[in-house]
């Protein structure tokens, strides 16, 4: 569903109770097409994963409420300390006043405590929240891809991995989810830029990912994709260790 024809941006559910919120962009000097991507999970205390950079909070926030009254939010959560990961965070509280930052202790030490208008709710590493009907478990993922705040999350009721830079895919993103290979699509993107951290860590974490068997990757930039997730999780593992 279309809900700002301005800026492209639209909406889909990708999986039960959550939606893709997507909106393509133009990159500089006519390089090309890109997207950002969030996450809507709906449950008795809804939460929002990744904010879009905060130039993107009006169409973000319509699309928000398309399927819930923004206020109704309770979590922000977001990967690690970028634009478009947290860009939006205050606009976001501003709006929604019961809302708190959801992000790794690190992040909230180096950044989130002094950024953010309101306190955060800090995940240790396998912490899980409660949602009300589903359950999210958080993973700290320093370096992978990159930074040292990094981490994910998962949403175990419904197997859905949303999985930050992993897999990223250029383009506007179009799909919002696909069976179809993104593997080859999101290594070509980043042996372009490349914009791992390539730590020593990042095999084994990829590896401790995987054995979570997620079934629906909720890629932050590009589809969302559905399948089988630890797989495919072991070829981007085996991918990153044959590069350079």
């Amino acid at each position: 569903m279309m809900t700002n024809a301005q800026s492209g941006t639209n909406i889909h559910e990708v999986a039960d109770g959550i939606y893709r919120i997507n909106t393509p962009i133009a990159l500089p000097d006519g390089a090309g097409k890109f997207n950002f991507n969030q996450y809507l999970i709906v449950d008795d205390a809804p939460m929002l994963f990744h904010t879009g950079p905060r130039r993107l909070f009006a169409p973000v926030r319509e699309a928000i409420d398309a399927v819930l009254p923004v206020e109704r939010l309770r979590y922000i959560g977001f990967s690690h300390f970028e634009a478009d990961e947290c860009g939006a965070l205050n606009s976001l509280l501003s709006v929604a006043p019961q809302a708190v930052p959801v992000c790794s202790r690190v992040a909230a030490m180096i950044a989130i405590d002094d950024f953010a208008e309101r306190a955060a709710r800090v995940l240790a590493d396998a912490e899980e929240l409660t949602l009300g009907g589903r359950t999210i478990r958080w993973f700290d993922t320093p370096h992978t891809p990159h930074s040292w705040e990094c981490g994910l999350m998962m949403d175990v009721t419904t197997e859905t991995l949303f999985c930050g830079d992993l897999f990223t895919q250029g383009g506007r993103g179009e799909i919002a989810l696909t069976e179809s290979d993104i593997l080859g699509p999101s290594e070509s993107f980043r042996l372009m830029m490349d914009y791992f951290a390539h730590s020593p860590g990042t095999g084994a974490i990829l590896e401790r990912l995987a054995r979570e068997r997620p079934t629906t990757l909720a890629c932050m930039h590009g589809s969302a994709w559905r399948g089988d997730g630890a797989k495919l999780l072991g070829e981007l593992s085996t991918s990153l260790h044959r590069q350079p």
